[in-house]
């Protein structure tokens, strides 16, 4: 029996190295899942794969083993989880055909102000909103969000990497100099406040609204203001050029977070080389230059009074050219 293995991949099934079967990639949005589908998981895993289920780096589920002419029947028993992703406002035609698309990844997010009191916002609430705002979709992309700078996530390993932020708000009246904020902030952090004649500065060029201060203070002299976001762009693994995302925006809000990402994908439909199988953002943006890449994903965007834009993004990266520092 001959299957189109594009329209499979596209289907969210895997090429895999059992020839006759395949495996099924599961979508969770934000990586939060109610428990109630994961006995529909473990039906789907029992019945028609071969009773594992593998558990992504995209805070996915995968299921192996699958038999290809059972994939219909599958795509049928997925209909509750696509009724789920249609209630996020995903457009979705057909719940019995199963997922339309795979080449946005998961949008990834770490557990955040739900749980984690280091988090600065709701990760999850902004991954579904992201989530109806660029799936289904062929592009390759990868999303990551994290709640602060902790980076639990590993925005910095993806193609957008969104970071919480809030700016601390310090009262002077009821700190007592113990200077608690200013020693973590100069030993984990960035150094970024200094105490001066008994009351503590803040440089906020430097700060990057993590909100330690706040959870440090034992007089709750620091008090959570406005909540921010910091974008970094067009991190990579890979085997060519692996690289760190580098900050592309920062101290801007939610709007215009959702503002670039949709951006994201009209300069992509602008760009891409359709030659090729897939191209990864990165790949394009090296193509194009960061100044391209810049002026198409603020079209149309309001930074706010606080937002900053990179001049040039600063990539690390390292070569796999061996020769350049082994020795022998």
């Amino acid at each position: 029996m001959s299957y189109n293995t594009k329209e499979l991949i596209k289907n969210a099934y895997r090429i895999t190295s059992q020839r006759g079967f395949t495996a099924l990639r599961i979508r969770v949005p934000g990586g939060h899942l109610e428990a109630s589908y994961l006995g529909l998981i473990q039906d789907i895993a029992r019945r028609y794969g071969n009773g594992t289920v593998h558990l992504t780096t995209r805070q996915g589920f995968e299921i192996p083993g699958i038999p290809l002419d059972k994939v219909p029947e599958v795509n049928r028993l997925l209909a509750p989880l696509l009724e789920k992703e249609a209630a996020l406002g995903v457009p979705i035609e057909n719940f019995q055909a199963g997922y339309p698309a795979a080449g946005t990844r998961n949008v990834t997010a770490c557990i955040g102000s739900r749980v984690c009191p280091f988090a600065n916002f709701d990760t999850i609430a902004l991954a579904q909103k992201i989530e109806s705002l660029i799936y289904p979709n062929h592009y390759h992309v990868k999303i990551a969000i994290t709640g602060c700078p902790n980076d639990c996530i590993k925005a910095h390993l993806q193609d957008i990497g969104i970071i919480g932020q809030v700016e601390p708000e310090y009262d002077p009246g009821r700190c007592i100099a113990c200077q608690a904020c200013v020693k973590n902030c100069r030993q984990f952090i960035v150094g970024a406040l200094e105490m001066d004649n008994y009351q503590v500065q803040r440089d906020g060029k430097r700060c990057l609204g993590c909100g330690e201060c706040i959870l440090q203070c034992p007089m709750a002299a620091w008090t959570r203001g406005p909540r921010y976001y910091r974008i970094v762009a067009l991190g990579r693994t890979g085997k060519k050029s692996p690289r760190l995302a580098a900050t592309f925006l920062e101290w801007i809000d939610e709007k215009a977070v959702l503002q670039v990402i949709a951006n994201l994908y009209r300069y992509i439909d602008r760009h891409i080389d359709r030659s090729l199988p897939k191209e990864h953002v990165g790949y394009i943006v090296d193509r194009t230059g960061y100044q391209v890449f810049k002026e198409e994903l603020l079209e149309g965007v309001d930074l706010g009074p606080k937002g900053r834009v990179a001049r040039e993004l600063p990539f690390y990266g390292y070569s796999y050219d061996r020769n350049l520092y082994m020795e022998g």
